[in-house]
């Protein structure tokens, strides 16, 4: 019997001058075209959880439909390097952009983390920074639309771009962080926005792994891609969406071991801004993990299916093909 997705064999990019890529985002409007964040240095531990990118945006370029992309030139962004200049602090510098989305509302808005580390790299800080343009070769920097505030220290990173609400606002998902006691959460947090290009506000937390009393998303939740409601319809306001979540952080005699991160569902309630439900299983964990499945992307290629892009242990990209009745079976829709 078929399953609710299959995994491709291989790597969708392969390129010797990285030994690590991820986070693919594709243009909407062809898929021909996109961008993924290429690690130019690494430092730490990926299993330890003491992890620091230092990252830079590259274009990708189609090879072989949606199967296979090639890594062009990195991307320019005018305006770049003022604003990062504006936002470095003492003691704090500039470790790359991250975790591109690119969104198209006339324009082309691309959407990443500014990343900031410490300096003896202990520490990490995030932006959601924001550029827009004709094309990914016009694109002009604009201020961070958001940034950390006093209650959100850490900041925000991981766009999931909502569909606007019957007011005319974007409930948009990202992920942030809360620190309590002696434990750290990455939660699912609103970000208001009413227009793309312009600062956004922080709402309410909308998942708390510590609430959701699933092991596999025990520690950390981030946002993934909504899919379309032409690839799966569950009603008007609200999204199947793609949830990427991470087991709880294993201590023991004086060591440190990070939870395996994996690919599961969410329905959004996009008019309401609250996330409805989350599955109790994952849906993916890829074969070759030892850490890591995290996905960036969707693209519905056929009726019934579509194509989910996700990066394995922080080093390379995936695709798997997802199938709606499935999918369906698993949300107990029918």
């Amino acid at each position: 019997m078929r399953e609710a997705t299959i995994q491709h064999p291989g790597k969708v990019i392969e390129d010797s001058r990285f030994l690590h890529t991820m986070a693919l985002s594709l243009n909407p409007q062809n898929h021909d075209e996109g961008v993924i964040r290429c690690i130019l240095d690494r430092q730490g531990d990926l299993v330890g959880g003491s992890l620091i990118d230092t990252s830079q945006l590259y274009k990708v370029k189609s090879t072989n439909g949606l199967e296979r992309f090639a890594i062009t030139d990195p991307l320019v962004i005018k305006g770049l390097e003022e604003v990062v200049n504006s936002l470095t602090k003492d003691g704090w510098k500039f470790i790359g952009l991250e975790d591109p989305d690119i969104v198209v509302d006339g324009s082309i808005h691309l959407f990443f983390t500014i990343a900031f580390s410490n300096k003896d790299g202990t520490d990490y800080r995030v932006r959601l920074g924001h550029a827009a343009g004709k094309n990914l070769d016009s694109l002009v920097m604009t201020p961070p639309v958001l940034s950390p505030t006093d209650t959100i220290p850490w900041g925000a990173k991981e766009l999931s771009l909502a569909p606007k609400n019957s007011e005319g606002v974007y409930l948009n998902l990202v992920e942030s962080k809360e620190y309590e006691e002696d434990m750290t959460y990455f939660v699912i947090r609103l970000g208001i926005a009413k227009e793309l290009s312009t600062p956004w506000k922080y709402d309410n937390i909308v998942f708390h792994p510590k609430e959701s009393n699933y092991s596999w998303c025990a520690e950390q939740a981030s946002p993934g891609p909504l899919l379309p409601q032409s690839f799966i319809d569950i009603g008007n306001n609200k999204r199947v969406g793609i949830l990427n979540g991470r087991e709880a952080t294993i201590r023991q005699n004086g060591k440190i071991r990070q939870g395996m991160f994996s690919v599961g569902l969410m329905i959004y309630n996009f008019e309401k801004g609250k996330i409805e439900w989350v599955s109790s299983e994952p849906l993916i964990k890829d074969s070759a993990a030892t850490t890591v499945t995290f996905a960036s992307q969707f693209v519905e290629t056929n009726p019934g299916e579509g194509i989910l892009y996700a990066h394995v242990d922080d080093s390379f990209v995936r695709a798997y093909t997802l199938y709606t009745d499935k999918i369906r079976e698993l949300l107990n829709i029918t």
